[in-house]
């Protein structure tokens, strides 16, 4: 599943555990790559071998098996807003693929995220922050099937009751 066996040609990945606890202290600590604990290695390695894996899908497939054999009976849905710096706006290249939007609180990013009936992250998506929550909801429910579906008012709509029931 993880790139860089034995078998692989180029470096083998004997390093695939330390790579991914540095991957999983960046993303848990929210600091700079460069501020990376060098028992991880070097910080420029980690993030271009971080950025790599997420282009050729790498953490969806991981995440995919990882999530394989979740309890369907109930679902879980709901969304959290994560606040942006105003220079996030501003990188080289425009924002088109960035899910960075004008709410009322400023630059946000919105998490929509379908939970199994134990609470384990089922599939996500990732939008502006002014994205509604109903209209994510389709394609977080989309091939899941349960015998109910839990989530607050801002999932309260008619379609998506209709869809639900199909």
């Amino acid at each position: 599943m993880l790139p860089g066996k034995a078998s692989d040609p180029g470096r083998t990945g004997s390093d695939n555990r330390l790579f991914v606890n540095g991957c999983l202290w960046g993303l848990r600590s929210g600091a700079h790559w460069c501020d990376l604990p060098e028992r991880y290695g070097r910080w420029k390695t980690v993030h271009r071998r971080f950025s790599r894996w997420c282009h050729k899908g790498v953490w969806e497939r991981v995440f995919e098996v990882l999530t394989a054999d979740h309890d369907n009976r109930y679902l879980m849905i709901d969304s959290t807003i994560v606040r942006a710096h105003q220079q996030a706006a501003t990188g080289k290249g425009g924002g088109k693929d960035q899910a960075l939007g004008r709410s009322r609180g400023g630059l946000t990013t919105k998490i929509h995220m379908l939970a199994d009936a134990l609470g384990r992250p089922v599939r996500f998506v990732i939008t502006a922050g002014q994205v509604g929550d109903v209209t994510t909801a389709p394609a977080l429910l989309e091939g899941r099937t349960g015998t109910a579906v839990l989530a607050d008012k801002a999932y309260d709509s008619n379609a998506l009751r209709a869809r639900i029931r199909l």
